[in-house]
């Protein structure tokens, strides 16, 4: 059968958190679909598109509106927190899918997450099978944080490395400046709920006792209030000021959150962010030092303009992988990143089993974390270094800013009724 005539449609979600290369792995599918003939409909705010029928044709793009994508951050189709509970506790929403994957042809899911998503992509495969729909279930990695197991890295976390690691470097010139007069102590909070490899990301900045970041605090290690403020005050005595990451999943001795708001998202994980001003109020009490402190947040998983070449190149091998993998009839696989060598760096990319990553979660070697607790180790660098190498800056316009793509999305008719 020639490509052309290849019967049925491929339908692409993205899922969680958007980074900021998300949108390369999107431009990846797109691309590779169209060279063998297939379709491909988005789901408008990820699998939430999928069960209300909102899906986006992407056929109605430009071919230069695709490939704009690569240098676009953000997610081009929305995004959505929303796990799907098990066949036996909602049986509706599974119904529901597949009337919609077969009102339209649907013969290939492609989802685009983390391990969440990693999950709803092996239980709608799971579920073609019980119910006697032929559907081709592809996971496609991508997280900031790093975590899923068994690919050597995330998509989107060698961009969020670098914009970490280049603000510590920046902003710790500026501390020390003014350390004289001003600011002794500067406190940046980083993403990573219970894996620490954004924070470690950060000792990329410089390398020996005095080079910042002089404190990272890790959610795999206690926080010792004690060892902490000691460790703050010998480098400032020593060095004149000191920098401190920290991830916002860093824990006390009985488990809780420096930082929980109280509220939690869709997949009832706790919402998080405030370590940082924790922290700060903690070393302005009682070493009575003057501090500042910044949480980047969003900043440092969409900072397009400054994403790694590793990571734009990843992000789009994954997705043009992920395609392949589905129209050569596999099912429940994931395209992981496969490390080949550390010196030249290389890579490749092969099919890992869904089960084997969905609800796993990849946290930061003990050998990567330096036996004080609060730096990085060789090891880490020499994993970490490479995923940051190389820029991939955006164009820009004449008025100074990314020239970012906004697609058309339209709507696919809907030809089921309304689901509620």
């Amino acid at each position: 059968m020639s490509p052309a005539s290849r019967p049925g449609r491929l339908l692409y979600a993205q899922s969680g958190g958007v980074t900021a290369v998300i949108n390369a792995t999107a431009a990846g599918v797109i691309e590779t679909a169209r060279a063998q003939g297939v379709p491909v409909y988005a789901a408008r705010n990820g699998i939430l598109g999928a069960l209300r029928e909102d899906l986006i044709d992407t056929t109605k793009e430009s071919k230069s509106a695709i490939a704009a994508l690569r240098h676009t951050p953000g997610g081009a189709f929305g995004s959505c927190r929303y796990k799907l509970k098990s066949l036996e506790d909602n049986r509706a929403e599974y119904e529901r899918l597949i009337e919609v994957l077969r009102a339209h042809d649907i013969r290939w899911f492609l989802y685009n997450g983390g391990n969440d998503s990693a999950d709803t992509a092996l239980k709608i495969s799971q579920l073609g099978k019980a119910m006697g729909y032929d559907i081709r279930c592809i996971g496609v990695p991508k997280t900031v944080d790093n975590d899923l197991a068994v690919t050597d890295c995330c998509p989107g976390f060698g961009s969020v490395a670098k914009y970490t690691a280049v603000s510590v470097l920046e902003a710790s010139l500026d501390v020390a400046s003014m350390a004289d007069t001003s600011t002794k102590v500067f406190v940046l909070e980083v993403m990573g709920r219970h894996a620490g490899w954004i924070a470690a990301a950060a000792g990329l900045a410089g390398e020996g006792p005095d080079a910042p970041p002089h404190v990272i605090l890790f959610p795999e290690n206690v926080f010792d209030e004690a060892a902490f403020l000691t460790k703050v005050k010998s480098t400032v005595e020593r060095v004149g000021w000191c920098t401190v990451v920290a991830s916002e999943g860093v824990r006390d001795a009985a488990g809780r959150f420096l930082a929980e708001g109280g509220t939690r998202d869709a997949f009832g994980h706790a919402q998080l962010g405030g370590a940082a001003s924790v922290l700060a109020q903690l070393v302005k009490d009682k070493l009575k030092y003057k501090v500042h402190w910044a949480l980047p947040d969003y900043l440092q998983r969409s900072a397009r303009h400054l994403a790694s070449a590793t990571d734009a190149l990843q992000a789009y091998a994954v997705g043009r992988a992920a395609v392949e993998f589905a129209l050569a009839g596999m099912n429940a696989v994931m395209p992981v990143i496969v490390r080949t060598s550390e010196s030249p760096y290389r890579w490749r990319i092969e099919p890992a089993e869904l089960k084997k990553i969905a609800n796993r979660e990849k946290k930061l070697p003990k050998g990567f974390i330096r036996r004080d607790g609060f730096g990085i180790t060789d090891a880490a660098r020499r994993y970490l270094s490479p995923l940051i190498r190389g820029e991939a800056p955006p164009p820009y316009g004449k008025d100074g800013l990314p020239a970012y793509v906004a697609l058309r999305n339209v709507a696919v008719a809907r030809r089921l009724p309304a689901f509620p």
